[in-house]
């Protein structure tokens, strides 16, 4: 493949054909990586509960941040803050797994403030639990009690549950 050119897909977009890895981190070609959640698939707010959920337990935050991504981009206009918030919380469980705690923590408590937003459980999203735990989880990220030397968190380990 010629490297001088950018990575396009069948529609002509730039796509950066990459592998990546567990976290979203691109791996140089040829090596192995982590399947790729496809981009734009319409699911049903429990199809994308269920994948999200999946892949959070599975230590995959950032490809669940995908999935919850194409809800943000695709349900009614009304849910979209919803589902970009908890995109947001995937997002900040990502960076703190790879070790950038601040903006683990900036991202957590954003996600936090914009599901809270809503107020109420929605597709048994269970919110206040969510927001809670973002929350704790930021705390401990800028305090530097999140573990490791590293600062990292595991993202398996640290999973939220999606529906309370």
């Amino acid at each position: 493949m010629d490297r001088t050119r950018r990575d396009r897909d069948e529609e002509g977009r730039a796509r950066n054909a990459r592998p990546r890895d567990g976290l979203g981190r691109p791996l140089p070609y040829g090596r192995e990586g982590v399947e790729r959640q496809p981009e734009g698939v319409v699911r049903t707010p429990d199809g994308t509960v269920r994948d999200a959920q999946r892949l959070l337990d599975a230590g995959m935050p950032f490809h669940a941040h995908e999935v919850l991504e194409d809800a943000w981009k695709s349900g009614p206009e009304e849910e979209r803050e919803l589902w970009r918030g908890l995109a947001q919380l995937a997002v900040g469980l990502t960076h703190a797994a790879r070790g950038n705690t601040a903006g683990g923590a900036r991202l957590l408590l954003r996600g936090a403030d914009r599901i809270l937003a809503f107020g109420v459980r929605r597709h048994g999203i269970d919110v206040d639990g969510l927001a809670a735990w973002a929350r704790a989880l930021a705390a401990r990220l800028e305090a530097g009690a999140a573990g490791e030397a590293s600062g990292a968190v595991d993202p398996a380990a640290e999973a939220p549950r999606l529906r309370g």
